[in-house]
């Protein structure tokens, strides 16, 4: 977490960062004395947290905090000799309201409410099911296919094939869809054309120096280049 520390005294500051420095997974991203240092430094630094005084020169915290809004905004503590303003502190979305002197343990509770709040600001990655079946054509009729007995797919002019040991099947979903949900391993896309089920690889073959031969189930054959060969033998133990 970085934090940047605003308050116009400069033992404050120091107390603060110190106290910091006792804290673990935290930094001071840096330091600002006045409003107008800490706007400018919120836009170049983009801290994730603002330790934020309220009685400074120029424009307050409160004020400061207000102009800090959207969804990229640095959450806000407010660390001040004052309780009258509490109340407000925390109409304002602040994370917590400490009183100087701020004791470490008290420093601590509130950098970890920060800790969840950004936790939960955080976009969840987008997470899609492996496929339980491939649908494949074979001229009028939809197949079902397992996808352990895939031992290829390949793009062409037709559209992509699916490829078991015994037929080819055309599917109409690219292979960019199907690289994203099909689990890896087994498969690996080899090229921008073709992923192959590593589970079906039968022997690596060398062509030249700098392409290899992978024969898989059915007869079924891939080529690709000594460094892929070679990835393929370390992701597989081959």
């Amino acid at each position: 977490m970085r934090i940047l520390i605003v308050d116009d005294e400069p033992l404050a500051r120091s107390v603060l960062s110190e106290l910091l420095g006792e804290i673990p997974g935290v930094s001071v991203a840096g330091e600002a004395a006045t409003s107008a240092e800490a706007l400018d430094l919120v836009s170049r630094l983009s801290p994730d947290l603002l330790l934020l005084d309220i009685h400074m020169p120029g424009m307050d915290g409160l004020a400061l905090a207000r102009s800090l809004r959207g969804a990229a905004a640095p959450l806000v503590i407010y660390v001040t000799a004052y309780e009258k303003h509490a109340l407000a502190a925390f109409d304002s979305g602040a994370v917590d309201y400490l009183l100087k002197p701020v004791r470490q343990e008290r420093l601590g509770a509130a950098i970890d409410k920060a800790r969840a709040q950004l936790a939960g600001r955080k976009p969840q990655p987008v997470v899609h099911d492996a496929p339980r079946r491939i649908i494949g054509r074979l001229g009028e009729e939809l197949h079902l296919i397992d996808p352990q007995d895939v031992v290829a797919f390949r793009a062409g002019d037709d559209g992509v094939s699916v490829l078991t040991a015994a037929a080819r099947y055309l599917s109409d979903q690219p292979l960019k869809w199907l690289e994203a949900r099909l689990p890896s391993p087994p498969f690996r896309r080899i090229h921008r054309a073709i992923i192959i089920n590593t589970d079906h690889i039968r022997s690596i073959a060398p062509l030249s120096s700098r392409r290899f031969l992978l024969r898989l189930t059915g007869g079924r054959e891939a080529v690709v280049s000594r460094r892929m060969a070679g990835a393929i033998r370390e992701a597989t133990h081959w």
